[in-house]
Formats: C-alpha cells, sequence, structure tokens
C-alpha cells in the first residue's frame, strides 16, 4: 500500500506538470518515462553504484574467514540458495548493510569498525539481519522506492523552477485565449505539488523502510535462534557516534542503523530512516522464543495494539532459544585480536606487502612504494622489498 502510494505521487507529478505546460498526457509519459529509464540503471547496475560510492573491497574466504564462515552458517540457516558476496568498508564507523537485485545476485557490506567491536554471536545477529533483507527482497524493494522517490524529487525540482520562472508567458497566451483564470488556478495547484510530493514521498519512504527493518529484525532472530546476539549488536551500535563517511541521504535506508544518526538522538516516527535502537532493543530481548509469532507478540507488549508481521507470516509454535557461548569462552576472540585481524585484512586489500623483520616488528609497505630496501625504524636492520 505504501509503495502504491509513491506510485500515484508519481503520476500525479506528472499529470500537473503536463497540465501546467501543454497536455496532461504528455507530462505523465515523461514522468514515467524518467522513471523506466533510472528503474532499469538501479536494477542492472544498482548494487554495483551503491559497493561503489562506499569503497566496499569484495573479500575471499582466506581473506577472513569468521566473517565468511559466519556469512555460510546464516545463508544456510536462511535457505538462500547462493552465497552472497562479502565486501569490507574500511571505516571506523560501526554499520552494514545488504544490496542486490534477487537472492542469487546480492552482496553484504560491513565495515572493519563493526568488524573489531562484535563478538561473533554479535557479528552473527548483524549478519543475520543483513541476509534477512536478502531473503525477503527489501534490497530490491528500498532499490526501486528509492527510484520512485529520486524521480518524484527530480520531477519536482525541476518542474518548481520552470512553473516559477517559465509560467508568466504560458499565463499570457492562455490570457490572451480566454482561459487565463483556469490556468493561473492550474499552476498554483501544480505549484503547491511541486512542494509537497517530494515530502510526501520521502515520509512514505522511511515508513517503508522501518516496516522492513522490522521484519528484518524477526528473520534475523528466527535464523540465529538467539535475539540477544542481534540486541546486543545494536546496543553497541547505538553508544558509537561515529559516522559512516560514504553514506549519503538517498542510502542511509539501506544500512543497519540510520548512518547519520547521533548518539542519544530520539527521531520522530515520521522523519527517521529506521525504527528508534533502544525499541528494537526492548522488542529482541522480550521475546520468549525465536519465531515470527514471538517476535510480533514481543512487538505488541512494547508498542501496545497492532502487530507488525503480516498475519501470513505468522506461525503458532515458538521456535527455541538456541544456547551460544558467552564471550570470552574458548576461541572467542577478543577486541584486541579482532582489531589486529581485521587490520591484517584491509593491509592485504589494499595491496599492502608485509615485511616481518627479525625483531617481531612487522612492516607495511605501500603498493607504490618505490626503493629496493626498507630499513626497520625499531632495530635498523635492512630489508629487501
Amino acid at each position: 500500500m505504501l509503495t502504491i502510494g509513491m506510485g500515484a505521487l508519481l503520476i500525479l507529478i506528472g499529470y500537473f506538470l503536463g497540465a501546467a505546460f501543454a497536455s496532461a498526457v504528455a507530462g505523465l509519459v515523461i514522468a514515467i518515462l524518467i522513471w523506466v529509464i533510472l528503474s532499469l540503471v538501479a536494477y542492472f547496475q544498482g548494487d554495483s553504484i551503491l559497493l561503489g560510492m562506499s569503497r566496499a573491497k569484495k573479500i575471499k574466504p582466506d581473506d577472513h574467514p569468521r566473517l565468511y564462515n559466519v556469512v555460510e552458517e546464516m545463508k544456510i540457516a536462511s535457505g538462500l540458495e547462493k552465497m552472497p558476496d562479502i565486501y569490507i568498508i574500511d571505516d571506523p564507523a560501526l554499520n552494514a548493510f545488504a544490496t542486490g537485485r534477487d537472492p542469487n545476485k546480492a552482496s553484504v557490506a560491513i565495515t572493519s569498525g563493526l568488524l573489531q567491536k562484535l563478538n561473533r554471536d554479535e557479528l552473527q545477529g548483524v549478519i543475520a539481519h543483513e541476509i534477512s533483507h536478502i531473503k525477503n527482497r527489501d534490497v530490491l524493494l528500498m532499490a526501486m522506492c528509492g527510484v520512485l522517490l529520486g524521480t518524484i524529487v527530480l520531477l519536482a525540482w525541476y518542474g518548481s523552477r520552470f512553473l516559477i520562472f517559465g509560467g508568466a508567458g504560458s499565463r499570457r497566451s492562455s490570457s490572451r485565449g480566454g482561459g487565463g483564470q483556469a490556468q493561473i488556478i492550474i499552476l498554483i495547484v501544480a505549484l503547491v505539488f511541486m512542494i509537497l510530493a517530494p515530502i510526501f514521498a520521502q515520509l512514505i519512504y522511511f515508513a517503508i523502510s522501518r516496516k522492513r527493518e522490522y521484519l528484518a529484525d524477526a528473520s534475523g532472530a528466527l535464523y540465529t535462534r538467539y535475539p540477544e546476539g542481534l540486541a546486543s549488536a545494536l546496543e553497541k551500535i547505538g553508544a558509537s557516534t561515529g559516522q559512516l563517511k560514504s553514506a549519503n541521504k538517498a542510502t542511509a535506508p539501506m544500512y543497519i542503523v540510520n548512518p547519520f544518526r547521533q548518539k542519544g538522538m530520539k527521531a520522530s516516527d515520521l522523519s527517521s530512516t529506521h525504527p528508534p535502537i533502544s525499541e528494537r532493543i526492548r522488542i529482541l530481548r522480550a521475546m520468549a522464543g525465536a519465531s515470527f509469532n514471538n517476535y510480533d507478540q514481543a512487538y505488541r507488549q512494547v508498542h501496545g495494539g497492532r502487530g507488525v508481521i503480516s498475519t501470513a507470516s505468522l506461525t503458532a509454535e515458538t521456535v527455541p532459544i538456541a544456547t551460544v557461548k558467552l564471550e570470552g569462552e574458548a576461541g572467542e576472540l577478543n577486541e584486541t585480536q579482532r582489531a589486529r585481524e581485521t587490520s591484517d585484512v584491509m593491509w592485504r586489500l589494499s595491496n599492502y606487502k608485509t615485511i616481518t623483520c627479525d625483531c617481531g616488528a612487522k612492516l607495511r609497505v605501500p603498493p607504490n612504494f618505490k626503493e629496493p630496501q626498507i630499513k626497520c625504524p625499531h632495530c635498523g636492520r635492512t630489508h629487501q622489498v
């Protein structure tokens, strides 16, 4: 219903633009044509554009085995047929997103900051959330809704300026033909709509994003059987104030949390791309089990009134919450070890060479280093590059 509402706004803005200038039909055709062209670009190249804007680097299984294993586990738990590509964004901010046009051509990207801060259970919760977006086809839905929003904003921006700066000539010619008063009314209505349509479209876009975030949280809890993992990860993300450098307002709904939030910020439901983090955490920790039905009951407990999961997705049975290892047990890396693991991966992905000196120091040699030798700053030994 929300998506249909955005489509109706696009049709109306094309109609009013056409009616204000020449022909309502011509305006509709132009609006739909622009939307079709942008949709084709988003469908076939949207993921590449988003990953390129984020400066994400693709990894192989050997680059980061811990991350690859977690993604593989969640791929199996969700029932995805194909393993999504995995990317790391070299940014200390805590965030992640999924992209792709369908489950067979999808990617998961996670920041280096998140890899350093999260233990395995928390990382599993975040990855499960992003895999949920792929499984539920949210990545395609949000890409198409983003194109709808972009088309509406584009038409409104240019249309309002044409109406303001080019409307006088149209009014004069219509006035000579006896229809000046009607033309002025159309121009005023069109101009008001040009101003309001982008605002309404953005609010609808945010509402769609929030609905899909709730579903992804519920699906993530189902896949991991451990809602506390995602809740704990969201708690760490919420305590961070780092801003993701590569994000922008158009791509913000794609991330697990709003990349432009500030610590303690309480955005209103209407103007936020995501539900409040504290609310999402309360719902996850109120779950008695790990099914959609358990999530919907927890949502009602926190909000009261209607649930958030569609009736078709609800199941009466309770999926038990899994018993998992606590951080610090055998096999779990501490934060220092995770930071070292992540930094080693980022050096390799940036094509730096590593020379280990006899004194124990690791020398990082950048790919554009031209000298044949390098000296260790700790012990003074010279090494061949």
